[in-house]
């Protein structure tokens, strides 16, 4: 396992290369990796493309509204690159927040998915993430239920954290598998 000194954006090119490695000897199995503005997905296709990937990229996005009402974070130029590309976007209410984030700044508690968030961020927020987006690709039907992928996310709009994991349908989030960690920030 490859930990890196911090976490963030610094990381993204090195933890891009871990996971299409880590794919590729998996039989081209698929990656998921999250992305905000794009900026992070565009750059993965990059590489994937000079590592000449043939595996199915995923690449999942804030949902509209989460930074700005009816707006996306998603850049334009991003979304272009990352479609030239061949990736899958998929852009849904996250798995680990959603409905329940409403809940817990209206009413000022704390819910139970919440709690499973920050259980993961005790590893890192990357973790967090690959599991969040894992589940919501499946449940988005981007990737094959009960198949091994290589999930990418991190911190502060960089991938940093790559697993290999089976995800769960977020009805049944507590059946996520990881099977490996193959880098994260210290």
């Amino acid at each position: 396992m490859k930990v890196f000194e911090k976490p963030g954006r610094e990381n993204l090119a090195e933890a891009s290369r871990i996971a299409i490695e880590r794919a590729t000897s998996m039989g081209n199995a698929p990656i998921v990796l999250s992305t905000t503005t794009g900026a992070a997905g565009a750059r993965f296709c990059e590489i994937a493309k000079e590592l000449g990937f043939g595996g199915q990229v995923v690449i999942v996005t804030h949902a509209y509204g989460s930074m700005k009402p009816g707006e996306n974070a998603l850049k334009d130029e991003h979304r272009a690159a990352m479609e030239r590309y061949g990736a899958k976007l998929v852009t849904a209410a996250h798995a680990l927040s959603g409905v329940e984030r409403a809940m817990s700044t209206k009413f000022q508690g704390v819910y139970p998915t919440e709690i499973i968030a920050h259980t993961l961020r005790m590893l890192s927020q990357g973790v967090k993430v690959v599991v969040e987006i894992g589940s919501m690709a499946l449940d988005n039907g981007a990737i094959p239920y009960g198949v091994p992928i290589v999930c990418a996310g991190g911190t502060g709009g960089g991938l940093d954290t790559v697993v290999v994991m089976s995800p769960a349908h977020a009805n049944k989030i507590f059946e996520t598998k990881i099977h490996e960690i193959l880098c994260m920030p210290y």
